[in-house]
């Protein structure tokens, strides 16, 4: 019961949410890749850990650009705390947000239709929003599929202790043990095709890559 009124209260979220994001304008994907070589310093290497705490920094690849642009307007506005996102994230205005989220998404993932096997009870209610294939029903929210699993671990914990303010996924987050976490982190992650990592457009003396 107390699951069927989360997933109730998850898809009116989403309702409001998702009228907005389609009224955003698209953004400039190749724009985008030109001003967010710092982005790349983390998000386009694949491994790459943040440090203190250690884990893995996300795949972006495939996300759908609402949500990557959602999530940095967080990072700017103080609704995520991630002190080098905000420092990053508050150098942008939304026409960059927009760009840089479009370069990132690439294309954004679409629902595989294959056959995904038993959904962990601890995951159910994620696939009202986020697919039991790992893929958002909507644009404003995160397809986990293929995402880190230490990562979706860290991302669960940071709505629980209030690091990212989002009233849902809190109250969400909130009633999870950490068995829990760790289940839903493995079933999403294990989940293909998944997001993936950017490539690196850049040598290692800094010169861009010479296009073939």
């Amino acid at each position: 019961m107390r699951a069927g009124v989360i997933g109730a209260a998850l898809a009116m979220s989403m309702l409001g949410k998702v009228a907005g994001a389609q009224d955003a304008p698209a953004g400039d994907a190749r724009r985008g890749k030109q001003i967010s070589y710092t982005c790349l310093g983390c998000h386009g290497i694949e491994g790459y850990k943040n440090a203190y705490p250690m884990y893995s920094v996300p795949r972006l690849e495939g996300q759908h650009p609402e949500y990557l642009a959602a999530a940095l307007k967080g990072y700017r506005d103080g609704d995520r705390a991630h002190l080098t996102m905000h420092s990053q994230a508050s150098t942008l205005s939304d026409k960059d947000i927009q760009d840089i989220a479009a370069y990132f998404a690439g294309k954004p993932l679409s629902p595989s239709g294959a056959k995904t096997g038993s959904v962990p009870s601890a995951a159910s209610v994620c696939t009202s929003c986020h697919g039991a294939d790992g893929i958002a029903i909507a644009a404003i929210y995160p397809s986990l599929a293929g995402q880190h699993r230490d990562y979706l671990v860290r991302a669960l914990d940071e709505y629980r202790k209030g690091g990212r303010k989002n009233p849902i996924m809190k109250q969400f987050a909130g009633n999870l043990s950490a068995a829990d976490a760790a289940s839903i982190a493995a079933y999403f992650s294990g989940l293909g095709p998944g997001l993936a990592t950017e490539s690196r457009p850049y040598t290692r003396f800094g010169e861009p890559t010479p296009t073939p």
